[in-house]
């Protein structure tokens, strides 16, 4: 079982192969070939020597010379603008004045000067290039932006991406007037890399609403507001369409090392350095995403233009809540790693599955830790998934999405096949994300 274990890590290697210098052409065949081109390169040059000249031709036979310039004073050559006012009201521009006023910068002080590094270069957070030091002694490291989503007397809250405020000493805002308040920390969640803040809003009048990003449609209009490159662009205004409605990305920590999947809107909207933790909204003036991401090259170094990601509004205003209420988020976990049905070769599926033909969507799992809800429920290493709670699995991030659906000690029916053989069982909950002991890499996901 060990060799066929090793078939899922099978990789490929490029050959170079050595060419032949081509031998050189006899001198008289490349004499010919000579004589060849340069006939056809003088045939070519007396055809457009002859456009060119009957071209001069007619221009000097055309009579333009001979009309002379007015003499006389100038002073009849001034002009002034028009008192006509235009009024240009476009619906992007409804949609910007709508939602302005409810985005704000987001400062991250830190203690020493630190770089962005790996992740914000990944995520789009930018760093201070003439940072000072505060009264505090703190220092600002760098900056991204935020939505005022919500105002309750004196309290306004702020959502923003966890990578923004990740490493803060304390936080700091500035308001679209320009106003800098002092801002804290109320929950952050590194799966979503989404975090929550509160200010005094007692001056703040503006708070943006969220639409349902599971209507969105792909080709339809999308705005992006946010802060690229600082607070001295703040609430600048790109404008793109809805790419794709559900992409998946690879998320990574700190250090760069692969943590999962997220399912995120990509668009074309411009989003810069400083972008992060910014609205993407439609032309109603709601927010449908909260913008965190880009892509400006592949693993190869192929520079691509347009790929830029936000956390669709339905997982960000559930995250928001959570955040609100316990200051993290509580997971219901499987306890399994596990890696996409479609990863695995058909002979794979065939010999060390041994799935039916018909299966063509699930998850496969890796490993199930001892004592796990999957554990339990009689799930083991191979087994596949292809339903849960009646929902057909077609990859992770599906899994993820449904799972995540439900509580702590809810009770979900899980279909699966085990050595060919269609099963179902039930599952309760019992296990956090937070409580999983099993390891995973970055061949593979955890839940």
């Amino acid at each position: 079982m060990d060799n066929n274990n090793n078939q899922f890590n099978n990789q490929q290697h490029d050959h170079n192969e050595e060419t032949t210098p081509t031998p050189e052409p006899r001198k008289r065949r490349g004499g010919l070939t000579l004589t060849k081109v340069a006939v056809t390169a003088a045939v070519a040059g007396l055809l457009g020597g002859g456009v060119a000249y009957g071209g001069i031709n007619y221009f000097n036979n055309s009579g333009m010379n001979d009309t002379a310039v007015p003499a006389g004073s100038n002073s009849t050559g001034n002009t002034k603008t028009s008192n006509v006012n235009v009024n240009v009201s476009s619906q992007s521009t409804k949609a910007f004045n709508k939602v302005k006023g409810a985005m704000v910068s987001v400062i991250n002080l830190q203690k020493e000067n630190s770089s962005s590094g790996t992740l914000g270069q990944l995520f789009g957070s930018s760093s201070s290039s003439n940072s000072s030091k505060s009264k505090s002694e703190l220092e600002e490291a760098s900056e991204g932006s935020g939505v005022i989503y919500k105002k309750d007397g004196n309290v306004a809250y702020i959502v923003t991406n966890n990578h923004v405020v990740s490493g803060s000493s304390a936080l700091r805002v500035v308001t679209s007037s320009g106003k800098q308040l002092q801002a804290k920390l109320v929950g952050k969640d590194s799966v979503t890399d989404l975090a929550v803040l509160k200010v005094n809003g007692s001056s703040l009048k503006t708070v943006a609403s969220f639409g349902n990003s599971d209507n969105i449609k792909v080709g339809e209009t999308a705005l992006a507001i946010g802060s690229p490159l600082g607070s001295q662009y703040a609430t600048s205004l790109t404008q793109g369409i809805i790419s794709a409605k559900k992409r998946t990305i690879e998320t990574t920590n700190s250090s760069g090392t692969q943590t999962g999947n997220a399912t995120v809107i990509q668009t074309d909207a411009a989003i810069n350095p400083g972008n992060s933790g910014g609205a993407l909204i439609n032309v109603g003036g709601q927010v449908v995403g909260i913008t965190s991401s880009k892509i400006a090259s592949d693993a190869e170094g192929t520079s691509v233009e347009g790929m830029g990601f936000a956390i669709p509004s339905n997982e960000v205003v559930n995250t928001i809540n959570q955040l609100v209420k316990n200051g993290k988020v509580v997971r219901p976990a499987l306890g399994i790693t596990y890696v996409d049905l479609a990863n695995v070769s058909s002979a794979q599926q065939k010999s060390i599955l041994k799935l039916p033909s018909n299966v063509e969507n699930g998850v496969v799992v890796m490993s199930a830790s001892a004592g796990s809800p999957a554990k339990k429920a009689g799930l083991s290493k191979y087994d596949v998934i292809t339903a849960l709670g009646g929902h057909q699995i077609s990859d992770q991030s599906t899994l993820r999405d449904i799972l995540y659906k439900y509580k702590l000690n809810d009770k979900v029916s899980i279909t699966y096949y085990h050595n060919g053989k269609k099963q179902t069982s039930t599952i309760k909950l019992t296990e956090t994300s937070s409580q999983l002991k099993t390891s995973s890499t970055t061949a593979t996901s955890e839940s």
